[in-house]
């Protein structure tokens, strides 16, 4: 039995107000989304260490198909990313210290090959990624929040990205901050949400 089973076994299998069903390690239960930040800067070795657990992630024949375009608060690129997110994003992750602009490169040269082809996992792998990213922010106590909601268009134009990179997220990155700064709307919701039972996401033989 792993040392991780182990532990969460010991802590009774409850963590940062979340009840797993399965032991697993307290670190998936630990790990959360705020929009609560500091502000306070993060150094550029930090944010290239979240970056080398995410270059370790598994791929399809290891196409790696994940780019990270990053720009830290106080920089030049900081308001072009800001300013690319919906408004509702805005209202919270000015106050982070990083913005990642998450994109997966659409094709690949298969092993054998010389030729470019679509890659069809290439989301599905850059999606480990940014786990492995998320998990490492959490494990130096940092945290990191990805969304949807931002312009694709203007933040293709801000990164210069080629058409056959697909935007998938902006990843917030920062110091947990108090949710009292936030705007009001949002203050109720700063805490870990919940997960559906595995009987609702995990079936043998067919999807039921």
């Amino acid at each position: 039995m792993s040392n991780t089973i182990v532990e969460a076994k010991t802590i009774g299998l409850e963590h940062n107000g979340r009840q797993a069903d399965n032991p697993v390690s307290p670190m998936f239960l630990g790990r959360w989304s705020p929009r609560a930040f500091t502000g306070e800067p993060i150094p550029l070795e930090t944010l290239l260490t979240l970056f080398e657990a995410a270059r370790w992630a598994p791929s399809a024949s290891n196409s790696q198909p994940w780019r990270f375009v990053y720009a830290r608060r106080g920089t030049p690129a900081w308001d072009s990313f800001l300013g690319f997110l919906i408004p509702y994003n805005q209202s919270w992750a000015h106050a982070a210290s990083a913005l990642v602009v998450v994109l997966s490169k659409a094709t690949s040269i298969p092993p054998g090959k010389t030729e470019p082809t679509t890659s069809w996992t290439a989301s599905f792998d850059t999606g480990a990624a940014w786990a492995s990213l998320a998990f490492q922010a959490h494990i130096l106590g940092w945290a990191a929040h990805g969304m949807g909601g931002f312009d694709h268009d203007a933040a293709r134009r801000v990164i210069k990205a080629p058409e056959e990179y697909r935007l998938e997220a902006v990843v917030a990155i920062g110091k947990r901050g108090e949710p009292a700064a936030l705007p009001e709307r949002l203050q109720a919701n700063e805490k870990p949400n919940a997960r559906r039972p595995l009987t609702e996401s995990v079936f043998e033989g067919e999807l039921r």
